[in-house]
């Protein structure tokens, strides 16, 4: 195809255009805020210990393991985050079109009246005639400055970054469940003392009645001991009623109707306590889904920053066409209706105002809020872990003495039904003295509850055994593989 001499001068003048550029400009880069490090945590180069993908099933419960299993298999919470996924690798796939070139193929066919007094000449004015056009075109737009790559780079930033996300929701709501869980065995163990504790009242009730008929006692004891009954009462009834509402929530967490659960009854003993890692390593910051995400977050607004910077420079666009048109079906192959084209074309901002330098301040202000948001979500991630290790530490020997404590109970108690089978004590000793063990228990309960407690916090805070997919490249390797589709330097 030959140019005509006037678009060879529209092709020179490109370059003439180009060299405009200093009339718009982006200024220096700007350096973004400092992320922090795993130095500035105080981790260690050695590893934390892993946990599996299925961390719950370490507590030993196969109940506890069924639920989890049905609520990530069906919940809308994670089925929300799943599709926040799905539409970022959509956006992913269309920053990646961008930057490919476009064909399109299109056929017009047109049937009109011409006017007689418009601009046409005869015969086509007063006339019917088919316009009809068979064309196809092709137009790319080079990444002459890396606009695409970066925004390709940030596509899959965001994407990341939401994959990251739906891990934080599933890890929430195991963790959540796990929880939940507990605090029912605990409220089935409350419940189990409390039923005794009532037994033992109505037995301290029916002796204090016979020591008054007796005349042993004053009717003050006799209501003094009523209280006693009545409050037991009301504390078991308390606990049903939390019972029944933990219930209810924990089916509402799995996704099943509220009264689904309404027979679980787990107990503590048979939930099983984990040995705690001894160290926390640098690895940690790669297990977090939370702080994963808010890296990529990172990444994304920095690749957002070089986006807006190349709006300074001039937008290159090439497109060409080739088809035939002609006023009638019957010519519309013919080799006289052929029509070629090209329109190569060049825009450069010259003055706008200060609106890109604002767009360009406005990225590089969200970059600095994304790394400032990564520091707080690192520095949350080992606080919540090194408080979790040390809960654990505390908690263990809490357990502890109150193991020994309740051995000290159980032992008077021991001695005081010996004490009565050898005639030197009676029956209200007897049971005044399981009331200290009755304590006890409900003291061990909260304790071990709150070991096991404690334990989902910390596989929750080692990152649930989440790891990114070996596909999901680092952000370096991200930069460094949508660069490659840029032609020249950004």
């Amino acid at each position: 195809m030959i140019f005509s001499s006037h678009t060879l001068t529209r092709l020179s003048l490109m370059g003439l255009t180009a060299s405009l550029m200093a009339c718009s400009t982006p200024g220096p880069e700007v350096a973004a805020l400092k992320a922090t490090s795993a130095a500035a945590m105080q981790l260690s180069d050695a590893s934390t210990s892993a946990l599996s993908s299925s961390w719950w099933q370490a507590l030993g419960d196969a109940p506890l393991n069924a639920l989890v299993t049905t609520a990530l298999s069906d919940n809308p919470t994670l089925l929300a985050a799943q599709l926040r996924v799905q539409r970022m690798q959509a956006l992913s796939g269309i920053a990646h079109a961008n930057g490919l070139p476009q064909a399109s193929l299109g056929a017009d066919f047109t049937r009109q009246r011409f006017t007689a007094n418009g601009l046409y000449p005869k015969p086509i004015a007063g006339n019917t005639w088919d316009n009809d056009t068979l064309q196809a075109g092709v137009s790319w737009s080079p990444d002459l400055w890396g606009q695409h790559a970066a925004e390709l780079a940030s596509a899959i930033g965001q994407t990341r970054a939401a994959q990251a996300d739906a891990a934080v929701a599933a890890t929430g709501l195991a963790s959540q469940i796990c929880k939940t869980y507990i605090s029912l065995a605990r409220l089935v163990e409350q419940r189990d003392i409390a039923l005794r504790t009532q037994q033992q009242r109505q037995l301290m009730r029916q002796l204090t009645a016979e020591r008054v008929a007796a005349g042993l006692d004053s009717q003050g004891e006799q209501s003094q001991s009523d209280g006693n009954l009545s409050d037991a009462l009301v504390q078991v009834e308390a606990l049903e009623e939390q019972i029944s509402l933990t219930r209810h929530q924990l089916a509402v967490l799995s996704g099943q109707a509220p009264q689904a659960l309404a027979a679980l009854s787990p107990q503590l003993q048979n939930l099983q306590l984990g040995a705690p890692p001894t160290s926390l390593g640098a690895d940690l910051l790669g297990r977090r889904p939370d702080v994963v995400a808010s890296r990529w977050r990172v990444e994304a607004a920095s690749q957002d920053v070089a986006v807006a910077r190349t709006q300074f420079y001039p937008n290159v666009n090439l497109s060409a066409f080739v088809g035939y048109n002609a006023l009638g079906l019957s010519h519309l192959l013919d080799a006289a209706s052929r029509q070629i084209g090209v329109s190569p074309a060049v825009r450069l901002p010259l003055f706008d105002g200060g609106r890109l330098q604002a767009q360009l301040a406005g990225r590089q202000t969200e970059r600095d809020m994304a790394v400032a948001q990564y520091n707080a979500t690192v520095l949350e991630a080992v606080k919540e872990t090194t408080d979790a290790l040390q809960s654990a530490q505390s908690l263990r020997r809490q357990a502890q003495a109150q193991t020994a404590a309740l051995i000290s109970a159980q032992q008077n108690h021991g001695l005081a039904q010996q004490r009565m089978a050898a005639g030197l004590g009676n029956a209200v000793v007897v049971l005044s003295s399981e009331t200290a063990v009755l304590a006890q228990r409900r003291a061990q309960a909260d304790v071990r509850a709150r070991q096991l407690d404690n334990q989902i916090n910390l596989m929750k805070a080692l990152g649930g055994g989440w790891q990114e997919e070996a596909s999901q490249r680092s952000p370096q390797q991200v930069s460094q593989l949508t660069s490659q589709m840029s032609t020249a330097p950004k």
